[in-house]
């Protein structure tokens, strides 16, 4: 007997509310929810793909991902309950928190990439 209490699998109207609310840069197509990350080189990619891996490993909830030279994209759907879950919004919004992190932003002691020096480019913030 499973005791596992069913995932609630929010409807397009819900998953639209809760993107535009929660996670603006993150659309809903196709099944999943989805964000383009764009980056400045193949390396930059690369370390996006790491980074949304071990976010991922760790969550145990794994996204499917494209990439390209100088792009990442990560989808998200919960195929064990066949839609999009709270799981594929907090996996979500955690990528989103380190992906787009800042630290010069926040004024503490990390300065964070040299904005103005293309050789250390990294991420296209948005």
């Amino acid at each position: 007997m499973n005791d596992t209490p069913k995932e609630k699998v929010y409807s397009e109207a819900e998953i639209a509310d809760r993107l535009e609310k929660e996670l603006p840069k993150w659309r809903y197509e196709n099944g999943w929810i989805r964000r383009k990350y764009k980056t400045q080189s193949w390396k930059s990619t690369l370390m996006v793909i790491n980074t949304v891996g071990h976010l991922a490993e760790a969550a145990w909830h794994h996204p499917d991902i494209t990439a390209s030279y100088a792009w990442v994209e990560v989808r998200l759907m919960n195929h064990a309950a066949k839609g999009i879950t709270d799981k594929d919004f907090e996996l979500a919004k955690k990528i989103e928190d380190v992906v787009q992190w800042q630290p010069a932003k926040e004024g503490g002691a990390l300065e964070g990439t040299p904005p103005t020096d293309q050789r250390f480019a990294y991420i296209k913030y948005d």
